[in-house]
């Protein structure tokens, strides 16, 4: 038997289809639908008052068919073997950010799994896997998701992604679910036939309803998805996209509501259940402790971080990144977590951000990174770093992230220097939403200078298949030696205490604007780091060399050569 409901406030009517008979729903008090007793059936969905139309249930948990056709009972019944996971924690912890259906050519949890021994060789802690809640068409980046509770059929359901979670924990990786409660997608979204779920609309879909009239369900709707995925698919945490998006004026904001959940579900299942959220506040009290507060999340994404690193790497001021690029907003910047704390944004034509306390902030609180999806794939050509920089800088690059206060997190191939690029890419079915997205997106970055001809066709199939990794990379020499320095990276700040030293008060940096070197102090280790082309000479103190990206000469002074760095135990 199967527990059917449905929440329906302002319908006068609500039938189940159940496989081939219809049911009558007697309406409760809570504006919820129920049937008079017990039924047990395979597909189903919702007629709601005269309209002939079945929709799928809200809170399915499986659209065998896509999002437009009727809901299949699911029950959480799975063979797990993870009964000794304790979790992981975020503090001292690297992240690998990867997207399901370009992390192999399988596209699948399945696939996926054949391919996490190299996760683990590389050292990470946690994957961080890009939205699986179904989306219409059989491939998309997961962002246009429109019923939250089930996993995407094309890539293997639910059953698939417990058995990628499962085969996670048994490899000793915690897992990352990016969940997106800002706004559903463009095609797909029935639930304000339901109910008042919607309270506008933007460019990427409508946007819930959480503070108006009849949001209490609404609420209910994004907490219990939330708890769900952790709770019954065992889940260590969840990636909250774009939060600044929510529009909550409640005394008690939908995101503290979700931390004081959480750490509840925590408390019963006994593992740490981390919340990390996507945020253009540049704002800390998200992550600040309620006690103290703020919302109390585990943590946000730090996009100041990743802009410092990208125009000092690459020369790029467009957009943007027109505030960033010199070596001293970039030694600021990873002493405080943001460049813009309260000072002027030129792209936003006014002031942004508030300041942190260094010594009251943890910098394990704030993601850094070179590259994610975001900043990769919102590029007109997708074009990763490794499409410009040299093998050189993509080292100086990995090494400053990965030796820094904050918690790393790297995007899938980002290790070997993948030239694939990451482009955008949906499958729609609707030929007229098709055509409006490849208008779109061409629009969109004719603004920019670029052509039509440059803009890869979002809808074509060999711009999926271009996105997709090459595991052949790998071993190849240029690629290997890449990869074999970021092994060694996260296996020295594994080693050294001092590598991993979240406190961001104790952080040292000092730089050159004109020679482009900095030195990063973390405690008694130095990390070097030579941005110019030319070789340069630092007056260091005596040193054992940990790790280098290209040979060192042993001498009083250290010597790095163009585009290189090294880490030195300045201890005797």
């Amino acid at each position: 038997m199967t527990d059917f409901g449905v929440w329906a406030p302002k319908a006068e009517r609500v039938r189940l289809r159940l496989d081939e008979a219809t049911h009558d729903l007697t309406r409760q008090h809570d504006g919820w639908w129920r049937p008079a007793e017990p039924l047990s059936g395979n597909d189903y969905g919702y007629l709601l008052d005269d309209d002939p139309t079945v929709l799928p249930d809200p809170r399915s948990l499986r659209q065998p068919n896509g999002v437009h056709e009727r809901s299949r009972v699911y029950r959480h019944e799975f063979a797990w073997t993870d009964s000794g996971w304790t979790g992981r924690a975020l503090p001292g912890s690297v992240l690998y950010e990867l997207h399901i259906g370009t992390f192999t050519a399988g596209r699948t949890f399945d696939a996926a799994i054949e391919r996490l021994d190299h996760l683990v060789e590389l050292g990470v802690d946690f994957v961080e896997v890009l939205p699986v809640n179904s989306f219409d068409g059989p491939h998309g980046w997961g962002y246009d998701g429109v019923l939250w509770y089930a996993a995407q059929e094309s890539y293997g359901g639910p059953d698939g992604f417990k058995r990628f979670v499962n085969a996670c924990h048994g490899k000793g990786l915690g897992v990352i679910l990016d969940v997106v409660h800002n706004h559903l997608g463009p095609s797909g979204a029935y639930l304000d036939r339901f109910g008042p779920y919607f309270a506008g609309q933007t460019i990427w879909g409508p946007t819930l309803n959480l503070d108006g009239p009849d949001s209490g369900e609404v609420r209910r709707y994004v907490l219990d998805n939330a708890l769900s995925w952790l709770r019954d698919f065992h889940v260590d945490g969840l990636r909250l996209d774009a939060v600044h998006a929510l529009s909550d004026r409640r005394a008690t904001h939908l995101l503290e509501e979700l931390a004081v959940e959480v750490e509840a579900l925590s408390a019963h299942v006994r593992r740490p259940l981390t919340l990390i959220a996507e945020s253009d506040l540049n704002d800390a009290r998200l992550v600040t402790p309620r006690e103290a507060g703020g919302y109390g999340l585990h943590a946000q994404w730090d996009d100041d971080i990743h802009h410092c690193l990208h125009t000092t790497l690459t020369g790029e001021r467009q957009g943007y990144y027109a505030d960033f690029g010199s070596l001293e907003s970039l030694a600021r910047t990873l002493r405080e977590a943001f460049f813009h704390n309260g000072t002027w944004s030129s792209f936003r034509g006014r002031t942004h951000g508030r300041p942190i306390d260094p010594h009251r902030q943890s910098g394990h609180r704030f993601l850094a990174y070179l590259q994610n999806h975001d900043q990769i794939g919102n590029r007109a050509t997708g074009d990763r770093l490794s499409a410009t920089l040299s093998p050189g800088l993509l080292a100086c690059g990995a090494a400053l992230v990965l030796t820094g206060p904050y918690t790393p997190m790297l995007f899938m191939g980002e290790e070997w220097g993948a030239r694939t690029p990451w482009q955008f890419f949906a499958t729609f079915p609707d030929p007229k939403l098709a055509e409006a997205v490849r208008t779109g997106r061409r629009r969109e970055f004719a603004d920019h200078g670029w052509t039509e001809e440059e803009v890869p066709d979002p809808m074509s199939p060999q711009t999926l298949a271009q996105s997709t990794v090459d595991w052949s990379e790998p071993d190849q020499p240029e690629h290997a030696q890449l990869l074999a320095l970021y092994r060694n990276l996260i296996r020295l700040r594994r080693e050294h205490p001092a590598l991993s030293d979240p406190r961001l008060d104790l952080l040292r940096v000092d730089y050159d604007e004109q020679s482009r070197w900095l030195v990063l102090h973390r405690g008694p280790l130095r990390v070097a780091v030579n941005l110019a082309a030319t070789e340069i000479t630092l007056p260091l103190p005596a040193h054992t060399v940990l790790l280098s990206s290209a040979p060192i000469t042993p001498g009083d002074t250290l010597t790095l050569p163009p585009e290189s760095f090294a880490i030195l135990n300045t201890t005797t």
